[in-house]
């Protein structure tokens, strides 16, 4: 194995690392897919396009993979260097623009998994969902609870994003209730968590959710182990089925 990878060894075994190291991810959208990409990359991962047209602000460091020299850059352009510096020889292609109708083809279509990780302040996070699907690219949706982590997978063939309840104007809304009543479902302690989207539906027309870097840890591990179930041919949970992982009881 590797040396690089080599700590790796027992829990991934050699085929596995050398299957991941060429297996081509797309990330969209680089605030919460800034720690997935660099535990992706930790892993083995080696192959990425990264896409977001978004700067660092100040506000993203309690939680996003960037530090106070980045504020100002765009974000995908502080990854990259910063993924780089941890493996100079992992292929990290940018896609310095804001992802819309008009420019979600110019991505690329040779990716064999894609992470929305993109704003719901519009359309596009559906509309990404849509091309994927016509590609066969299964689509990851990693939500950042903030004392938990939460993510879905959608396959090219079945349920997606739209067939969720919409009771709310805020998409964001709508995918806690369905949080809510996924995790009723398996006898999971909700309580917090309602409480939460009862403040934040308070605010929710004016500002986005709030986030911890703590959910984004969890994240990121959640999210890796299953882009590792699917690119080693393991099995996976399907929406409207999900992962669940909190630190709060």
């Amino acid at each position: 194995m590797d040396l690089r990878y080599i700590r790796n060894n027992i829990h991934i075994k050699e085929e596995d690392q050398q299957r991941i190291k060429d297996f081509p991810v797309l990330i969209g959208g680089c605030g919460i897919g800034s720690y997935i990409a660099e535990c992706l990359l930790r892993m083995g991962f080696e192959n990425f396009t990264i896409a977001d047209g978004d700067i660092v602000e100040l506000s993203n460091l309690n939680r996003q993979n960037y530090t106070n020299k980045d504020i100002g850059v765009k974000k995908v352009i502080a990854l990259q260097d910063r993924l780089q510096t941890i493996n100079p020889e992992a292929k990290i292609t940018v896609f310095p623009e804001f992802i819309d109708k008009d420019n979600l083809f110019d991505i690329g279509i040779n990716h064999k998994v894609a992470i929305n990780a993109l704003d719901f302040s519009s359309d596009i996070p559906f509309v990404f969902d849509q091309y994927m699907a016509k590609r066969n690219i299964p689509v990851v949706h990693p939500y950042n609870l903030g004392w938990a982590g939460f993510l879905t997978v959608l396959p090219p063939e079945g349920l997606n994003l739209h067939s969720l309840e919409k009771a709310h104007k805020t998409f964001e809304l709508n995918v806690g209730k369905f949080i809510v009543d996924s995790l009723k479902t398996k006898g999971i302690e909700t309580k917090w968590f309602e409480e939460f989207l009862e403040e934040y539906g308070k605010i929710a027309l004016t500002s986005p959710p709030p986030q911890l870097s703590l959910g984004l840890y969890l994240l990121s591990g959640m999210v890796s182990h299953v882009v590792f179930n699917l690119a080693t041919a393991k099995p996976v949970k399907l929406f409207p089925d999900s992962y669940y992982l909190s630190m709060i009881r």
